[in-house]
């Protein structure tokens, strides 16, 4: 049976996507990268033999340990038997015995010695401090990674103060990445722990628009040296291009990344979108990915104003007439007034019984449509208290022409409002 390109395509795209290290091995080897920086910075002292320390920060989800593990993956090729990787997380690890005794036994699992369970904090600090000082003899860096920088550094941070004073000393080889996504991370420590960093620090921050555009490619792009048929990677490239120079694809993406850019949002973005790539054709087009940023960007109030009745509608645009009328203050008692003097000037057969309008307006104030303009006056009924919408004009505008069940009358006095508006 003959193999179909379009499911061959999905499934090395699929895998190229969900390699969170991919993202970043496709950017231009550049000095001013993260990645070179960070790589420069470790390499240099490992093969000097010195101590050293640096801080990763920025957002969640902008690439930190994504871009540390290329790093570590490339310089335990380099020096296989010159680093050992020592891994904590201030989530697990962030007791300073706890995360004592996490690090000898890494080191002990490392060097194949015996572990011991019972040992107290001053009998894994001496043990750490001894293996500093072997490897160091031993020209081998220990590379202590600490994610969750910041959790480190609460109560006596007796780890830190440890690990970075054993630094000091000629003999010992260390290096300490910490990894946070709190920009002042450094200032949460003791000034005796503070005086022992050496404050390097590098930032990641989203990709720029440039970045972007030639990440979306080189991840996007079928390889020309592989298994699938030329003419159809020949195709696919081409309509590739002609989707990421469209302006529709590019509002899409402007749209979904105004509320979120980081790398974790973009990556989940694109295996939203290959994975609805019509498989008969094999070819991606604008609609795969316009679809999947209004599948992301869901706006609840939206989904709500999508199931109302007709009478809640009603109820929500005679609220709105009110507020254009500079009706700052209003309550049920004044929308049954502009509802009344709806239907008596359109004569419409919407007729509704007033203890049906009351319920419908305690359901729109359970849905969060609308609510109370403040606490005072609680004990009051809910016919006096004043109300106001929770709504924008232009979401009650898209929420109307989404119902199927909306008058279309309804949405022509919507039109006049917004006009008198």
């Amino acid at each position: 049976m003959e193999k179909n390109p379009g499911e061959e395509a999905l499934a090395l795209l699929r895998t190229r996507i969900c390699d969170p290290n991919a993202f970043f091995s496709l950017l231009p080897p550049s000095p001013d990268t993260n990645f070179s920086k960070l790589k420069f910075i470790v390499s240099s002292s490992i093969t000097e033999a010195c101590n050293n320390s640096v801080l990763l920060l920025g957002p969640r989800g902008c690439g930190k340990t994504a871009v540390l593990e290329l790093v570590l993956k490339d310089l335990l090729a380099e020096y296989p038997d010159m680093i050992t990787v020592i891994k904590l997380n201030g989530l697990l690890h962030s007791d300073d015995n706890c995360a004592l005794k996490e690090i000898a036994r890494q080191l002990c699992v490392e060097h194949q010695l015996l572990f011991s369970k019972m040992a107290s904090f001053d009998d894994n600090t001496q043990f750490v401090i001894s293996m500093l000082r072997e490897c160091g003899l031993a020209h081998k860096t220990i590379v202590i990674v600490l994610d969750e920088f910041d959790l480190f550094a609460q109560g006596k941070q007796r780890l830190l103060y440890s690990l970075l004073d054993a630094m000091q000393s000629v003999t010992s080889q260390a290096i300490i990445i910490g990894i946070s996504c709190r920009l002042d991370a450094d200032q949460l420590l003791e000034k005796r722990v503070r005086s022992r960093l050496s404050h390097r620090k590098l930032l990641f921050c989203p990709p720029s628009k440039d970045e972007l555009e030639r990440l979306l490619e080189c991840l996007l792009s079928l390889p020309v040296n592989s298994s699938l048929p030329q003419s159809y990677v020949v195709e696919f490239n081409k309509e590739l291009r002609k989707i990421l120079a469209d302006q529709k694809f590019k509002d899409s993406i402007n749209t979904l990344l105004s509320s979120d850019s980081t790398v974790d949002q973009i990556l989940r973005f694109l295996f939203l979108s290959v994975s609805t790539m019509d498989l008969k054709t094999g070819i991606l087009s604008v609609e795969n990915f316009k679809s999947v940023v209004e599948k992301i960007n869901r706006k609840p109030k939206l989904e709500y104003l999508k199931d109302c009745s007709v009478l809640e509608l009603y109820i929500l645009v005679c609220m709105k007439r009110l507020e254009v009328k500079e009706q700052n203050s209003y309550n049920f008692n004044s929308v049954m007034k502009e509802y009344k003097a709806i239907h008596d000037s359109f004569q419409t057969p919407d007729s509704y019984a007033r203890n049906v309008c009351l319920r419908a307006f305690e359901h729109l104030i359970q849905r969060e449509l609308i609510c109370f303009m403040d606490n005072r006056g609680y004990n009051q009924s809910i016919e006096f208290r004043s109300v106001k919408l929770l709504i924008s004009p232009y979401e009650l505008h898209q929420g109307l022409e989404k119902n199927q069940n909306c008058p279309s009358m309804l949405q022509k006095l919507m039109n006049q409002t917004g006009q008198r508006s």
